[in-house]
């Protein structure tokens, strides 16, 4: 894949680049996959982790085809693009993970995965990397468990079904038509994302504050050693 690292190393060796493995010597920090059914706080604990831990993590920016939100930034909450150039280039193997979800395609391509494993990267420290971190829905947690990607799979579910729908209804941003497409969604996931055994770990978003530190404990960030992380 001519993913933006690659590019990089052809103009570094001035020729072409068909090859390239970026192995690093002892223990690398696991990805982390996030994901949960819409409107359970995924995207705010995801926020927390990286504004407390800046130098750690990287967000994997994903692709969708559907219209940007109000004061959604292209290339920061997603890459927003046109269905027929996303399809393209899943066909062309550029992407980790797709799936249609509420009627259009979302997906993680491989290049934005390798944007944040790179950035960690210095001059005088090529072996460092941040940890990247995947906001995907659980299709997409499926394929990336069948992928070579060796990851923390993680599950964010509501306290209840009652108190999914009262969130989803709070943000005030979408039709009754769409809050009820995200709702049949929701319980379809829920069942998987709870007893698929897809996930290593399940957290009930009860409590934001108290989620938080259940998140920090799992990836080690509570001053705890799991060895686990690693690979």
């Amino acid at each position: 894949v001519d993913t933006q690292f690659v590019q990089e190393q052809k103009k570094k060796f001035g020729t072409e680049v068909v090859c390239w493995s970026k192995g690093v010597i002892g223990d690398a920090e696991r990805p982390i996959v996030i994901s949960g059914p819409s409107g359970v706080g995924k995207g705010t604990l995801i926020n927390m982790l990286m504004e407390e831990f800046p130098a750690m993590f990287g967000f994997s920016v994903s692709h969708t085809t559907r219209a940007p939100r109000e004061k959604e930034q292209n290339g920061v909450h997603y890459h927003f693009t046109n269905r027929d150039v996303m399809e393209e280039e899943i066909k062309a193997g550029k992407f980790l993970e797709f799936a249609s979800v509420h009627g259009n395609l979302y997906g993680t391509s491989i290049e934005a995965v390798d944007v944040v494993a790179d950035a960690g990267k210095s001059e005088f420290d090529v072996e460092s990397q941040m940890r990247c971190i995947l906001d995907i829905d659980v299709q997409g947690a499926r394929s990336v468990r069948a992928s070579s990607l060796e990851a923390i799979f993680i599950f964010i579910c509501p306290p209840s079904f009652e108190e999914l729908e009262k969130r989803l209804r709070a943000r005030g941003t979408e039709t009754e038509e769409l809050i009820q497409k995200r709702l049949n969604n929701a319980k379809a996931e829920l069942e998987l994302g709870t007893s698929s055994g897809l996930f290593d770990h399940i957290l009930v978003n009860d409590d934001l504050d108290a989620c938080y530190e259940r998140l920090k404990k799992i990836l080690g960030l509570d001053g705890s050693t799991d060895t686990t992380l690693k690979t």
